[in-house]
Formats: structure tokens, C-alpha cells, sequence
């Protein structure tokens, strides 16, 4: 079947190429040019992903995204704007949404990132990781929060703590970006200073790593992200 997407933009020509690309690609798209429409049919409709123009007339793509947060938490929404600064950025995404494109932009690009959102958003490809992990002579354990430190100690975590070690873990050999870190984790309920994530990273170097000025599982990549080895 194929997967159905939401398609909210006012220029009339870029919204003709948008959606007959996602029809070529065998998408089934519905398209508005004003986020009310949207939010109308939306609300009787189920899609497999968002696609939003944040600059419309009346309410805007930031207020429909907010209004569908507030029932479906699940559904990927992809902002399309020319606003594409840091702090729209972090806007948009406490809102809610799952990616940030911002015009113009190649076509390409915003097909493979609309594959990539529908991918991740499939529960059969979403990682799995066991109620306890082990590397090297340590373990956590993701039900009761307790770590088995390099030294042989038991620590207890916090949710927060043991949250980002199983992001860091199901995606392990992979770099998380920042962004990524603070949606899925934090959830934007309250956003956490850069330092936030460091102080994380610091305390789990000083659990679990051998040497942890000389890190080997857990890993910041500068003005990108942290990446867990083992």
C-alpha cells in the first residue's frame, strides 16, 4: 500500500512540483495551500507524513503543527521554509516536527529525506535493544536504571541518563546529531543547555571507559554529535 502524505504549501507552482515528484515516486498525496484546509482534513484522515510550508497565510505551518501534536505525537512532519536560521530550527522542532528543509532546495534532497522520515517512522525498522547490555566488563540495565560500572560498582541512573544510553546504544557506530538527542530524549519539554548532553557524556566516560580522557565507546564528534562504539 502505498504511503500516503499531507502536502501544505501556498506557492502554487513550487506545490504542483512538489506533488507530482511524490506522485512519480508512487506517494499518494494530498495537497492544500492553506494550513486551515489542512488541518481540517487532517483531522479526519491518517497519513504516513506531514509536509509543511511554514510561511501561510492565517494560521501558520508552526500553529497547524502544534494543533496536530496535541492528538498524534507519531505522524513525521518535514517543515519546508525559507526561515532556516538556528533558532527556527529549535523552534519547529520543539513543536514537534521530525526534519527541517529549508528553500530553495534540490528535489532530490527532499525525496530522500521524505524515504528516510517514512523509514523511521515503520515500527518493524525501529531498533531493538534488550532489557540488559553488556560491553566490555560493564552492563545497564534499561528496566531498573542500574549501570555495572568498569570498577565493578552498581550505579542507579536517571531517566534522562539511561534514556540517552539506549538512543546511543540502539544506534550504536552511528553519529547522533545534537538535534536528534534533545527531540527524542528531552523531548523539547524543557530544553537543555549544550552542556547538558556533555555532562552526560563526561559521566559516562568516567563509568564506563578504561581511560576517559582516552575515550573508546562513547565519542563527541565537534559541532555534530556523540557516537557510541564498542
Amino acid at each position: 500500500m502505498a504511503s500516503s502524505i499531507l502536502l501544505v504549501e501556498d506557492e502554487k507552482n513550487l506545490l504542483s512540483t512538489i506533488r507530482l515528484n511524490l506522485e512519480l515516486e508512487g506517494y499518494e498525496v494530498t495537497a492544500y495551500m492553506s494550513a486551515e484546509e489542512a488541518w481540517q482534513k487532517y483531522k479526519g484522515v491518517s497519513f504516513s507524513l506531514l509536509i509543511l510550508d511554514v510561511t501561510l497565510p492565517g494560521m501558520n505551518g508552526y500553529e497547524l503543527c502544534e494543533n496536530i501534536r496535541k492528538t498524534d505525537k507519531k505522524t513525521p512532519i518535514l517543515f519546508l521554509t525559507s526561515r532556516s536560521s538556528p533558532e527556527d530550527r529549535i523552534s519547529g522542532l520543539k513543536l514537534g516536527a521530525d526534519d527541517y528543509l529549508g528553500k530553495p532546495f534540490h528535489l532530490e534532497e527532499l525525496l530522500l529525506r521524505v524515504k528516510s522520515l517514512l523509514k523511521r517512522a515503520m515500527p518493524e525498522d525501529e531498533p531493538e535493544v534488550q532489557e540488559e547490555y553488556h560491553f566490555d566488563n560493564c552492563s545497564i540495565n534499561f528496566k531498573t536504571y542500574e549501570v555495572l560500572t568498569k570498577e565493578g560498582e552498581k550505579k542507579e541512573l536517571s531517566k534522562k541518563e539511561i534514556d540517552l544510553l539506549k538512543l546511543l546504544v540502539e544506534r550504536k557506530n552511528e553519529v547522533i546529531p545534537r538535534e536528534m538527542i534533545l527531540k527524542q530524549v528531552w523531548g523539547y519539554d524543557s530544553i537543555p543547555s549544550t552542556r547538558t548532553i556533555d555532562n552526560h557524556i563526561v559521566t559516562f566516560r568516567k563509568y564506563f571507559e578504561k581511560d576517559p580522557k582516552s575515550p573508546i565507546h562513547f565519542h563527541s564528534i565537534r559541532g555534530v554529535g556523540y557516537k557510541f562504539t564498542e
